[in-house]
């Protein structure tokens, strides 16, 4: 797992925050470590992926979708997903942020590349912030 800034970027505390959340969730893929993944959410949180949303009320619910994903790992041979924030903007207990991921194989080989969305909420009892909506980026073709 990695991220990537802007050479000469200090990053403030609320970005140090969010690569901390999202190194916790890149790594959690990457060991296929269930508890990881799931610790990174806050209940409910929502997920759109081609065109559909789905709620998840809570970690049990969530955690079959992360399973398939890493049955998703197992078959493309990643073992590494890196990450690069592409925007990021917080406001009270509310974030948004904008991410581009590569994930690769054994040798580098790039497997997948993709954007996500991200709306965070800052949890009440930790202050760490947490993702309460995943909003995945596809291709869409007009004309």
């Amino acid at each position: 797992m990695s991220s990537e800034t802007s050479s000469g970027f200090e990053p403030s505390g609320f970005h140090r925050a969010i690569v901390r959340l999202f190194s916790t969730y890149a790594e959690g893929f990457d060991d296929f470590d269930l508890d990881k993944v799931l610790s990174c959410f806050a209940y409910p949180v929502t997920i759109w992926q081609l065109g559909k949303g789905t709620v998840f009320a809570d970690a049990e619910e969530l955690a079959e979708n992360v399973e398939a994903l890493f049955d998703v790992f197992e078959a493309e041979e990643i073992v590494q997903s890196r990450f690069a924030i592409g925007e990021a903007a917080s406001d009270g207990n509310g974030a948004f942020v904008g991410l581009s991921w590569t994930q690769e194989r054994l040798a580098g080989e790039i497997a997948m590349e993709f954007r996500c969305r991200y709306a965070l909420r800052r949890d009440d009892f930790t202050a760490d912030w947490r993702i309460a909506l995943v909003i995945n980026e596809e291709e869409v073709s007009i004309g």
